[in-house]
């Protein structure tokens, strides 16, 4: 109980730090806008690959299918912004719950290889559809009024909701690690035929935790496409699901803070490097690999590790 303590008060520091930013000129709100959208999306991921041992390779399939719906209907039908992301989510949980439906027949590379080939069912669908628009994506997406009253137009009521909801995502992925039902999670993780024995519905287990993933991954999406007003095809893209992986082995498997920390990396490289055209995938590609074998278990794991807490 004091060790769970101790990591809500440090997650309450820290998101108390963050809401400082707005009144700094060091971190552009922006940036840290994409941070939140994309930390959500490391969590989504790590709570099948970190805590249920599930390697997915289709996640950018929830991500843009949020994202493209949020912008649709927003745009098109003027629906309000918390109603826009509710849909968006409700479509990629939905999504999540028939992708996990047949994923989890199987094991290993084979269940990393089904839930990729789904995806890319999904990113050939986006390119037909009329209403995603083809290569131009959606684009000028409102980012409309909160509850009818805070305008999300401006930046600093924006940055306020989407450090709100990347918050709400953190402390509900808590919540789910550390109660009964993410316990079992770990123990699927850690040996599978045990929690066979143990009487455990294991199939049960992974089509929730497959479920909940693809809905947090649905709610970064939709939260990306009102932080950059774009719902596009590297949404969906198989490149996309790739690097949510990077980020959440990057940052730590199976922590906390790990998918954030990847994000913050991840996102941070993808703008310094931007300016050296191709080489960019090249150097991105030898900092990861100096990464990972300085880090074993993650930035955040090889900290917590040193450090012997919980992080």
């Amino acid at each position: 109980m004091d060790r769970a303590f101790k990591v809500d008060k440090l997650a309450l520091v820290i998101i108390g730090l963050l809401a400082l930013v707005p009144f700094q000129d060091m971190v552009y709100d922006l940036f840290m806008m994409k941070v939140f959208a994309f930390a959500i999306f490391a969590m989504s991921l790590n709570l099948l690959l970190g805590f249920t041992g599930l390697l997915s390779f289709g996640h950018a399939a929830f991500f843009g299918s949020a994202a493209y719906i949020t912008s649709h209907v927003i745009k098109e039908w003027q629906l309000s912004t918390e109603l826009s992301v509710i849909l968006g989510v409700a479509v990629a949980t939905g999504l999540g719950y028939v992708f996990g439906s047949l994923a989890i027949r199987r094991q290993g590379i084979y269940f990393a290889m089904i839930t990729l080939a789904l995806a890319q069912v999904i990113d050939f669908l986006a390119n037909q559809f009329p209403f995603t628009n083809g290569e131009d994506g959606i684009q000028g997406v409102p980012r409309g009024f909160l509850f009818g009253l805070f305008d999300l137009s401006d930046s600093t009521p924006m940055y306020y909701f989407s450090l709100a909801v990347f918050a709400i995502a953190f402390f509900l992925v808590k919540r789910i690690v550390n109660s009964p039902f993410g316990q079992v999670l770990k123990s699927i993780r850690e040996n599978e035929p045990r929690a066979i024995s143990l009487g455990y519905d294991v199939d049960r287990y992974k089509q929730i935790a497959f479920t909940l993933s693809a809905g947090l991954a649905g709610l970064a999406g939709s939260l990306k496409c009102l932080v950059l007003q774009l719902a596009s095809l590297s949404d969906v893209h198989w490149h996309t699901s790739g690097e949510v992986v990077l980020m959440t082995i990057l940052g730590g498997i199976g922590t906390l803070w790990g998918p954030v920390a990847g994000a913050a990396i991840v996102v941070n490289l993808n703008n310094y490097l931007a300016n050296f055209g191709g080489w960019s995938t090249i150097i991105m590609g030898v900092i990861f690999v100096v990464c990972v074998l300085a880090f074993r278990r993650g930035v955040v794991g090889e900290i917590a590790h040193r450090l012997k807490i919980k992080l």
